[in-house]
C-alpha cells in the first residue's frame, strides 16, 4: 500500500523541494542561535563561580569550572561554523534553481556535497544533515556518501596542552582581579604534583641516595611554602 501511495503522491518539483531544504536550514540555524545564547548565558554564572572560587582560595574548583567555560567557548566557535556552513549550503541550492528551470532538475553540486558531508561529523548537527544527504541524495544534487574513516587523528596530548594553556587565560581573565596570584598559584599546584609524584617514584624504586631524597623533599617543601 505504502509503494502505491508513493506512486500516486507527486513529487515535488524542484523549486519546491528546494525551497524546503531552504526552510529547514534557516529553522536549523536558529536552532543553533538558541544553543549559543543558552551557553553563552551559562557562561556568565560560571564565571561569578569562578570568582567566588578565587576568594576562597579553592583553585582545584576554580580550574575545573575555567576547564568548563573553555570547552563551552570551542562548542560556541564549533555551532557558529555549522550554522556558517548550513548558509553555504542554502545559498549553493539557490544558485541551482536557475539551472533546474532549465533542464528540469536539479543537478549534482560537488559544494553541497563537501559541505554536507562536513557537517554529518559534526555531532551537534549530525542527525539532521543524515536525512539531508539522504534527501538530497535521492534528488540527485549529491552523490551517496561512504565515510571511509580517514579522518585525522588528533594528538590528545596536544590538545590537551592546549586547553590547559587556555584555562590558564581565562583564569587569569575572570579571576585576575580578585586573586592576583591565580595564574602563579596554578602553576605552583603543578610543580607541588610533579614534586609529589617524583618523591613517590624515588621511594617505589628504592633510592638509596638519602641525599637525592632529601633534595626531592626540599624542592616539595618549597612548593608548599
Amino acid at each position: 500500500m505504502e509503494k502505491v501511495m508513493n506512486i500516486i503522491k507527486p513529487k515535488p518539483n524542484p523549486q519546491q523541494q528546494l525551497r524546503d531544504w531552504q526552510r529547514r536550514l534557516r529553522q536549523e540555524g536558529r536552532n543553533i542561535e538558541r544553543q549559543i545564547r543558552d551557553i553563552q548565558r551559562e557562561e556568565k554564572t560560571v564565571q561569578k563561580a569562578i570568582r567566588d572560587a578565587a576568594k576562597r582560595n579553592d583553585m582545584v574548583s576554580a580550574k575545573a569550572l575555567a576547564k568548563e567555560i573553555v570547552m563551552s567557548r570551542r562548542t560556541v566557535n564549533r555551532l557558529y561554523e555549522n550554522k556558517a556552513q548550513m548558509n553555504s549550503i542554502s545559498m549553493h541550492l539557490g544558485e541551482s534553481v536557475a539551472i533546474a528551470r532549465t533542464v528540469g532538475h536539479l543537478s549534482k553540486s560537488a559544494e553541497v556535497m563537501k559541505l554536507v558531508n562536513d557537517l554529518m561529523k559534526a555531532p551537534d548537527v549530525a542527525v539532521t544533515m543524515q536525512e539531508f544527504s539522504k534527501e538530497m541524495t535521492k534528488a540527485g544534487v549529491i552523490e551517496e556518501f561512504v565515510d571511509d574513516a580517514l579522518d585525522s587523528v588528533l594528538d590528545s596530548e596536544d590538545m590537551e596542552e592546549e586547553i590547559e594553556e587556555e584555562v590558564d587565560k581565562v583564569l587569569t581573565a575572570i579571576a585576575g582581579e580578585t586573586a592576583a596570584e591565580l595564574p602563579a598559584a596554578v602553576r605552583k599546584e603543578r610543580v607541588k604534583q610533579s614534586a609529589q609524584m617524583e618523591e613517590e617514584e624515588a621511594i617505589a624504586e628504592g633510592v638509596d641516595d638519602e641525599g637525592e631524597l632529601e633534595e626531592i623533599r626540599a624542592r616539595l617543601a618549597n612548593v608548599r611554602s
